[in-house]
């Protein structure tokens, strides 16, 4: 696998929290499956599980920016490293999942 197919593949949740701040444009997909979902989610994401993401990969690659997180960070850098061997440059995981969101962005959001 390309080395630059891994650059910046990951970003922070505060980085996430300022970039949808600052850009109402990022599509903020959660690959987790709908059960997970309807347990937590983070307000502003659209679900697409993980095995929904070919499918979805044209309505993925239309967006300017595309940051990808999941329950703890590895089927949204799977989700991620796939897209981006698609073309589709612009994807990132977001470091530590939607657990990680709770304990350092928003305490509303359900651990589980």
């Amino acid at each position: 696998m390309p080395e630059d197919l891994l650059a910046n593949i990951e970003i922070s949740p505060r980085e996430v929290q300022d970039l949808l701040a600052r850009d109402d444009q990022v599509l903020f997909v959660d690959v987790r499956e709908k059960w997970e979902y309807d347990t937590a989610h983070i307000e502003g994401s659209v679900l697409i599980p993980i095995g929904d993401v070919p499918a979805n990969l044209q309505r993925i690659d239309s967006a300017e920016e595309i940051v990808i997180f999941c329950h703890h960070g590895m089927r949204s850098l799977d989700a991620a490293v796939w897209l981006r061997s698609q073309g589709v440059e612009g994807a990132r995981s977001m470091a530590g999942g939607i657990d990680r969101w709770s304990a350092e962005i928003d305490p509303a959001v359900p651990r589980y």
